[in-house]
Formats: structure tokens, C-alpha cells, sequence
């Protein structure tokens, strides 16, 4: 057999297992997602054009950051407190609810204050009631995510992943239900966000309710201070690592939209979306060996880990090049010529995909093993560089100098999860036994 397909051969060869239905699976929802947003988004842009797609980018992004920061990182570590032997304890759902209701209050409550500065910077053009109510989407995002990812730490695989196709698709035909009755613009797009939201994250929690038999209001226990802490302690050591990509990810765009204006913002988040496809394996891969690894002896953990890092580098690389060819006609077909400023920019930001997949496992590796705050310095050093190079290159060169520094960024993050993949995990006993003993010395 050619060498370099041996680590391809070797990762099909799991093809039946668990974890291969598994990656397949969560890929086949996030592709169902994107396609659910790229026709939100072209639907958002024949009626709006570049500069609705640059609000709907960003009333889709910032509640969500502010829900992210005030909840104090609950949504990374429930793969972690809800694997096996950790949920057992009759405080810990009474627990996380009590963390979730006070972050989501303290969230909508941290974007009414700063709403009037919102609508300043990012939506010039809004009404400051409209922008306030966005504040809404603070509190139904959360309640989303943390169902989404609680039925994925209690291993329902299939109901994480219909919650995230459903909460793509969901809300295209709420939208137009806000369009048809004559809502203007950016209240459309918040109605929504907002009713998307609520009726996914009630599919999620009857799931997570049928899996644990906890109800709100139930009685059985009380929260408990000790866990509440245990629990906000590992989720802020990987909230600043979830902070930190979603930053890696987004702050471009606010850069941009701050600088250029929701139009030039509207073209740039079609480029990025587009790029973006190309890392669904290594986020699946994340996001299904996050638990499954959590569940698993150290070495064995190590082990699996490293045999799937070059397999899932090799299944991503290969596919940058149908992605840069076909970025001009994909982009032309889906969006029209109003949106030709954004095919170089994608083609660029493939490049920052190229080690998406086996970043991917070093990600979920790490989450799993308990190692949050590796993950945040690994996040660290391409936050650094997106805020250097977006300042130094989106004032001269707009479109293309957000793309370069994300692809910069994309890069030097995923090289630094896999460094520290190596670190953590030492060496097992199967690389031990292949070093070489050195010789003893010889008395003369």
C-alpha cells in the first residue's frame, strides 16, 4: 500500500464503529444546518440584500456571546458532568438549571444596558427599541444550547443531532412568517431568531426530561453551592477557550461591520459560511469524542486520539481543493452578482480549514480528558493574531485583509491544539515499548 494512505486505510477501517457512525451522523446534521442557513441567508438577501445578511450575522452572533460570557461556560461542561460516573449525584440538574436561569437573566439584562451602544456601532441604520428587544435571543439561545449539549453529554446522539439541523431550519419559515405580516426588517429577522429558538429548545428538553426524569419543580433536590462551583470552575477554565473561537470566528465580522458597514459585512459572511463547510468533520469529531473520551481510561483515550488525528487531517486537506474551485460558481448561483466580492475572500479562508479536522480531535481530547484551559491557550495564540493582523489589514485592504487574518488565525490555533494533544497526553505504554533502550555503560 502507497505509506500515505495507510492512515487513511487505517481510519476507515473504524467505519463501522460507534464513533464512525457517529462523526458520520453529527456531519450529516451540520451539512442539513448550513444548508438551512444558506437558505436563510439567501432568502434574508434577495429580500434585504448584503446589508440585512451583515444584521442577521450579527443579531445571530452577539446574544450569544453576551449568553455565552454571563453563564459561565455551563453549555462546555455538561459533556463533562454528565458522563459516566460524574451524573449520578440528585443535585446536579437542579444545579445547572439554577446556573442557567441566572446566566440567561443576567444576560438579557447586560444587552439592555448596552443596547443604545449597539445600534451606534453595528446598526446604524435601526431603531434602538428594535436592537433592544434582540435581547430576547440572549435567553432563548442559551436555553437552545445547553439542551443541545446536555443531550449530548447523556449520549442521545440522534436527538443532538436533530436539535442542530432543526435550529438552522427552523428559522427560515419563521422569518417569513414575520415577513408576511408586515414586520420591518431587523424585527423580522429577531421574531425570528427568537421563535426558532423556543421551539427547538422545547424539542431538546422533553428529549433530555425523557433521559433523566428530571423536571423542574420536581422537588427532589436542591441546588448545591459546592457543585454550582465545581461546575462554573471547569466551565469558565473552557469558557475562555469557547470565548476565544467564537472570537477566532466572529471578530472579523465585527471588526468589519464596525469599519465597512453591514454591506461589506453582508459579502464577507457569505465568503465565511462558505469556508466554514469544509470544518464540519473536525467539529463533529470535536463534539462526539468529547464524551466519548471523557468515559474512557487515560491511555486508551491518548491512544484513540492520536490514531484518528492524521486519518481526519488527510479526509480535510484533500477536500480544500473542489472547495477553492468551486467557490465562483456555488457563491454566483446561491447569492447573484451582488455578492462577487466574496468568492477571493472565501477562497482564501479555505486555506485556514486545511488542519480543521485534526484539530478537531486534539479539541475533543482535550475537553474529554479534562484539560479546558489547554484548549484556551491553544484559542489564545490565534486571538492574538486576529486582533493583530484585523487591525493592522481591514483598514487598508476591507474584505481581503479580514480574510488573510482569519486564515492566519485558523492556522496557528489548530497547530497549537495539536501540540498540545502530544503534551497532555504523554506517552502511553504502546510508544514506550517502540523507543530503544540506550546501552548501558561499560566499566573499564
Amino acid at each position: 500500500m502507497i505509506p500515505i494512505l495507510r492512515p487513511l486505510a487505517a481510519g476507515w477501517s473504524v467505519r463501522r464503529s460507534n464513533l464512525f457512525r457517529g462523526v458520520l451522523a453529527n456531519c450529516s446534521a451540520r451539512v442539513l444546518a448550513i444548508l438551512g442557513l444558506a437558505a436563510a441567508t439567501i432568502a434574508v438577501a434577495r429580500v434585504g440584500g448584503p446589508a440585512d445578511v451583515g444584521a442577521y450575522a450579527l443579531l445571530r452572533m452577539l446574544p450569544g456571546l453576551v449568553g455565552v460570557l454571563c453563564v459561565g461556560g455551563l453549555p462546555g461542561a455538561l459533556g463533562y458532568f454528565l458522563s459516566q460516573p460524574r451524573r449520578g449525584t440528585a443535585h446536579l440538574w437542579p444545579t445547572l438549571f439554577t446556573i442557567l436561569a441566572g446566566g440567561s437573566l443576567l444576560g438579557s439584562l447586560v444587552w439592555w444596558a448596552v443596547t443604545p451602544q449597539l445600534a451606534r456601532t453595528f446598526f446604524p441604520g435601526d431603531s434602538t427599541t428594535s436592537i433592544g428587544w434582540a435581547g430576547a435571543t440572549v435567553a432563548t439561545q442559551l436555553l437552545l444550547t445547553v439542551g443541545k449539549t446536555s443531550l449530548q453529554g447523556l449520549g442521545d446522539r440522534r436527538g443532538g443531532d436533530i436539535v442542530i439541523a432543526a435550529e438552522e431550519l427552523a428559522f427560515l419559515p419563521c422569518y417569513a412568517l414575520a415577513m408576511v405580516a408586515g414586520v420591518a426588517a431587523v424585527p423580522s429577522l429577531v421574531i425570528g431568531l427568537a421563535a426558532a429558538d423556543l421551539a427547538v429548545a422545547g424539542f431538546a428538553w422533553r428529549r433530555v426530561t425523557r433521559h433523566t426524569g428530571w423536571r423542574p419543580g420536581c422537588g427532589v433536590a436542591r441546588p448545591d453551592r459546592a457543585l454550582a462551583r465545581e461546575v462554573l470552575t471547569y466551565g469558565m477554565r473552557g469558557q475562555v477557550g469557547g470565548m476565544i473561537t467564537l472570537l477566532n470566528l466572529r471578530l472579523d465580522f465585527a471588526i468589519l461591520g464596525a469599519m465597512a458597514g453591514p454591506a461589506v459585512l453582508g459579502s464577507y459572511a457569505v465568503a465565511s459560511k462558505y469556508a466554514e463547510l469544509l470544518r464540519l468533520p473536525g467539529t463533529a469529531l470535536t463534539w462526539v469524542t468529547y464524551p466519548l473520551l471523557a468515559g474512557m481510561p487515560a491511555e486508551s483515550a491518548t491512544r484513540q486520539a492520536r490514531r484518528l488525528v492524521l486519518p481526519a487531517g488527510l479526509v480535510t486537506a484533500l477536500g480544500a481543493a473542489p472547495f477553492v474551485l468551486l467557490a465562483g460558481p456555488v457563491i454566483g448561483l446561491l447569492y447573484g452578482d451582488r455578492f462577487d466580492a466574496a468568492v477571493l475572500p472565501a477562497q482564501v479562508l479555505v486555506f485556514g480549514m486545511l488542519l480543521g479536522g485534526a484539530a478537531g480531535v486534539a479539541s475533543g481530547y482535550l475537553y474529554g480528558r479534562g484539560h479546558p484551559g489547554l484548549n484556551s491557550w491553544a484559542f489564545g495564540v490565534g486571538l492574538a493574531f486576529t486582533v493583530l493582523l484585523d487591525v493592522l489589514l481591514i483598514p487598508r485592504y476591507g474584505v481581503m485583509g479580514a480574510a488573510f487574518a482569519s486564515t492566519t488565525a485558523y492556522l496557528l490555533t489548530d497547530a497549537a491544539l495539536l501540540v498540545m494533544l502530544r503534551r497532555a497526553g504523554g506517552h502511553t505504554a504502546e510508544e514506550l515499548r517502540e523507543v530503544p533502550t540506550p546501552p548501558e555503560r561499560v566499566r573499564t
